[in-house]
Order: C-alpha cells, then structure tokens, then sequence
C-alpha cells in the first residue's frame, strides 16, 4: 500500500513530527524499496500472520501492568507507528542507515514510549512480556534491541525480514495467533522468546521513510 505526499504530510501532523525533518523527498513505503534510515517512521509487519506492531495506552492487567502492545490485524491504524531512533550516547545521527547488529530503539509515535522487554511474564503464553515503557527522557537498557537481517545484505530495507533481539533479556520480539478475548478487534499476543523461530521474523512495512545523509 502507497501513501501519497498529500498522505506523508497529513501523516506527519497527525502524528505531530516537524515537517522540515521530512522536507527532502521522503519515500512512502511500498512505492519502492527504500532503506531504513534513523528517524523513520514505519510499521513493523509480522512476517507469517501479516498483523501490524501495535500499542496504545491500555496497560496490562497482569505482569508489569506497563502500557500493552500486541499485533493488530488492520493495516490503517495510526497506533501501530513506531520511530526508528538510535540508543542514547551512540553517534548515530537522523537520516544514518541502519545495519545488521545494530542497536535500536522504537519509539512508539503516539505515546513517545518505548518498545521495552523484561523477565514479567506475557498474559496469554508465559513467555516474557513486551510492553511500552517510559518517555521522551525516560529510556534504559529495556528499550535496547539487536537488528538482525534475514538472509542477503547487510543494510536494513523496506520489506527485507529481520529479527529484533532484546540485548537484557536475550529474547526475540515474537507473535502468534493466540489472540486475547476481551480485547476489540482480534489483537495478538506480541511477546519474546529465547530462541530463533518462524513466527519472530518482521518486516518494515508502511510508513515515511527519510533520505540517506550518510551512507555507512
């Protein structure tokens, strides 16, 4: 699915992200490929059942009782927008390229929370929870998660399968179609696992994706 420029722009202040930072032809996703660049804003698709990375600002009833995330099975939701952002103190800069066994953070658009991880136990499975956790100024070591690609190519792009590896906990962002009862709209469980499998493969889906300013 395209977003046309009018649809880039529109995006840009409803999810209130200064226009100048995206002024430089930016690419809408699945108009070509593109690489993923710092300061992107994207959907993380779920490689097997297609649903989106989600979160709004409902917390868990168990576990930590942080602000839930789970996989949505619609495509238009401005919940499931994430940030691609660098951890603190690296020298990782907007517009730089992302490569294999980097270090991330995703911020999720409309809280400015961050995709976070921990030893609490997930609410449908039991293996460990993911959840939204903290703010603007307010980041740890929980929000830190390892990209790994998928095959061919050392660069990060649009479409291409990745795992995302949770540095504290050594879990990979995972789902499934267990799927929560008292939840509107048939929302996955999105939680980590300790081991590689099928269903922890991702892909970078719709979105706003900046221009290289520095090609690795």
């Amino acid at each position: 699915m395209g977003i046309s420029f009018l649809g880039i722009a529109a995006l840009l202040l409803l999810l209130d992200l200064p226009l100048d930072q995206y002024s430089a032809s930016p690419v809408a996703a699945a108009s070509q490929q593109a690489e993923i660049t710092y300061g992107t804003v994207l959907k993380l698709m779920h490689d097997r059942t297609k649903f989106r990375l989600h979160s709004h600002e409902v917390p868990y009833g168990s576990g930590s009782g942080q602000q839930s995330v789970t996989g949505f099975p619609n495509v238009d939701d401005s919940n499931s927008y994430w940030i691609v952002k660098p951890i603190p103190d690296s020298s990782d800069k907007q517009g730089d390229v992302i490569t294999s066994g980097t270090v991330i953070r995703l911020q999720h658009m409309k809280t400015r929370r961050w995709l976070h991880s921990h030893l609490h136990a997930s609410p449908i499975s039991g293996n460990l929870e993911v959840s939204c956790f903290g703010g603007e100024d307010q980041s740890d070591t929980g929000d830190h998660w390892r990209l790994e690609i998928e095959g061919k190519g050392n660069v990060w792009m649009q479409d291409q399968k990745i795992r995302l590896l949770h540095l504290d906990t050594g879990g990979y962002l995972h789902s499934h179609d267990k799927k929560y009862t008292r939840i509107v709209g048939g929302q996955q469980e999105v939680c980590a696992i300790t081991r590689k499998h099928p269903e922890n493969i991702w892909l970078a889906a719709e979105g706003v994706y900046l221009p290289i300013s520095n090609k690795k």
